[in-house]
């Protein structure tokens, strides 16, 4: 091969890799516009009385039990959190949407357990690679033991979140003047969308409800989209960084999950990947423990821009949400995996599911739809029976 092919080689890599982030840089924008329109929609739609419309979510095991089931469905926490985002810019009470995020955790874990599926005809690697996704699912589940409680006696991400908004936007004016820069980049399109739809004689209802729809729609488009683009962009890359820099210890292990994760924009992209790695015994248990943690914390990245979008009277609310989900993930990794008892429950919850996982294969099925749905169905009986 001449050194001319492989400079003309090297040149259209060049440029379909800047052509790829041009497309990465229009999705996110697209993003932004999407949850911008389920704001407006709501705002729409209710007359700016959203919340009655989530009365079906009016206590926080409920709020839970939405956030988990809608995350292991759709299998993105980053989506769910960006369409949490968009309520909240709606009307929905942030104490509500609370427990919704700290349910996305849950949900989103889903993904990697099944991802250790394709290991189940392997025996031992199975049970490594199931040890491998379950410990994030264990941690999750310990967070929100600690952490829900809390917050329904005492509201302590509630005001940390407001504390947080205000100080970063300039106290209690709710404008967004120290972020408003995203108003007039987003506005316009939301606002042609939806002087369209009214102008064809549909009613504010309606029209609010199709803008929530579009908005929805074009999430799970765009966030699709973003990961099938970065996994070609950063995966590649991300493996090594992880080979790197995961067996270097927890601080390090914490560190990469984070970054890979802001760098992909899913967390269960970052963790599905580290799972076939920790079956074929590269990594162990203790190893990709911390990595799984720095996923939860860079999955924060997507709510965080998505609220970015948010302007008027509930801009504040939509970013205390943000603010509130990176707080909690961080604070869940202060503490659970701080205190020497509390980390190791995850390890060992995970190791004695692997156990049972890997000896009777039935027990994973049971397994998933437990945690992730019959659980959750059953919270929902147990608040309807308590007045909060």
């Amino acid at each position: 091969m001449s050194i001319s092919t492989t400079y003309d080689q090297q040149h259209m890599t060049t440029s379909a890799n800047y052509q790829q982030w041009l497309m990465v840089t229009a999705l996110i924008y697209l993003l932004l516009v999407a949850v911008g329109m389920i704001g407006s929609g709501f705002k729409t739609a209710t007359g700016g009385e959203a919340k009655e419309l989530f009365s079906f979510a009016s206590n926080p095991l409920t709020a839970l039990v939405i956030g988990t089931v809608a995350t292991a469905l759709i299998q993105s926490s980053s989506t769910v959190s960006s369409i949490i985002v968009g309520l909240v810019a709606g009307g929905l009470p942030v104490a509500i949407a609370i427990p919704m995020i700290m349910g996305a955790n849950i949900g989103t874990t889903i993904t990697n357990t099944i991802v250790s599926l394709g290991h189940v005809k392997q025996g031992v690697e199975f049970k490594r690679a199931f040890a491998a996704a379950t410990i994030h699912d264990f941690f999750n589940l310990i967070s929100v033991v600690i952490f829900l409680p809390l917050e329904i006696m005492f509201g302590i991400l509630h005001k940390t979140g407001a504390y947080l908004s205000s100080f970063m936007i300039g106290g209690d004016s709710m404008s967004m003047k120290g972020i408003n820069f995203m108003k007039p980049l987003v506005t316009p399109p939301i606002q042609t969308l939806q002087t369209m739809l009214g102008g064809i004689g549909l009613s504010e209802v309606l029209t609010g409800v199709l803008l929530i729809t579009f908005g929805i729609g074009m999430i799970f488009f765009v966030i699709s989209a973003i990961g099938k683009l970065l996994k070609v962009l950063m995966v590649g890359r991300a493996k090594d960084i992880l080979h790197r820099a995961i067996g270097r210890g927890p601080i390090t292990g914490i560190a990469t999950g984070t970054a890979v994760t802001v760098l992909v924009q899913s967390s269960s992209t970052t963790t599905s990947l580290i799972v076939p790695l920790a079956g074929s015994g590269i990594f162990s248990l203790r190893q990709i423990y911390p990595f799984t943690l720095g996923a939860n914390i860079g999955t924060c990245i997507t709510a965080l821009l998505a609220a970015t979008a948010v302007t008027g009277v509930n801009a504040i609310f939509a970013l205390q949400i943000a603010l509130i989900h990176f707080v909690y993930n961080v604070a869940g990794v202060i503490v659970v995996y701080g205190i020497p008892f509390l980390r190791n429950i995850p390890i060992q919850a995970a190791e004695k599911m692997s156990d049972i996982a890997m000896r009777k294969k039935l027990y994973v099925a049971l397994y998933i739809g437990g945690v992730f749905f019959l659980i959750p169905m059953m919270l929902i009986g147990v608040s309807q029976a308590f007045a909060w």
